[in-house]
């Protein structure tokens, strides 16, 4: 049985923020009349920079775990729900972020926090002292474009927790083999650029790019039980 998405708007110091909840299903099955186990965690991802929680990568997130018992909590930072172009520093960010882990934390599933591009850099920022149960980072800028010696890696190397990178091969702001060894996880998206995109000379569709990064999510998030 399936349940549909719902918003909630959430007051943070640096505005007002809001979740999308896209609930874990729980499904019957016909032959044994046995019910699934309910949600076990939380993935809550937020955007990055440019763009919104329409992101291919997140979308494809949100409808995939479900079914694995994930409830997924898209989550727009109050700049975006503001309307503005921008985003702010990334001290506001977290600001915001902070703010909103209360209510993302509230049904008392382990959250783990996650998000793509800055939202990844916000997320590994943070994960430590909110007490998140692990790290998602959907193409972590370890870079930016054309400049490789202004790293971000400090921000990956420090999260703290289990941590999971899901990196486009062929991304500007840090292919996968420019990441630094460390404790974290890392899976590759073959010819995916910093939104997942992938060139039709490649012969990979975008579904198949994106089965590619939820099969990966999804391994990773059942080890961490």
């Amino acid at each position: 049985m399936s349940r549909q998405p719902r918003t909630q708007n959430v007051t943070t110091d640096a505005g007002e923020a809001r979740i999308t909840w896209v609930p874990a299903t729980t499904a019957t099955t016909a032959t044994t009349a046995t019910t699934a186990p309910g949600p076990r965690l939380v993935l809550a991802v937020s955007h990055g920079a440019g763009g919104g929680i329409e992101a291919r990568d997140l979308k494809a997130l949100a409808a995939a775990l479900p079914a694995h018992g994930v409830t997924v909590a898209l989550v727009e930072q109050p700049w975006r729900v503001a309307g503005k172009k921008v985003a702010p520093a990334p001290k506001t960010l977290d600001t915001g972020w902070r703010g909103l882990w209360p209510a993302l934390a509230a049904p008392g599933l382990p959250v783990v926090a996650g998000g793509r591009s800055a939202g990844a850099r916000v997320a590994c920022r943070t994960a430590a002292e909110l007490g998140a149960a692990a790290v998602l980072a959907l193409s972590f800028p370890l870079h930016p474009p054309g400049k490789p010696e202004k790293s971000r890696a400090e921000e990956l190397l420090g999260t703290g927790v289990p941590t999971l990178v899901v990196q486009g091969g062929n991304d500007p702001f840090g292919r996968p083999e420019e990441f630094p060894s460390g404790s974290y996880e890392l899976a590759e998206v073959p010819y995916g650029d910093h939104g997942f995109a992938v060139p039709k000379k490649s012969g990979l569709s975008e579904a198949q790019a994106m089965d590619v990064l939820t099969g990966a999510v999804t391994g990773w998030l059942t080890s961490l039980r």
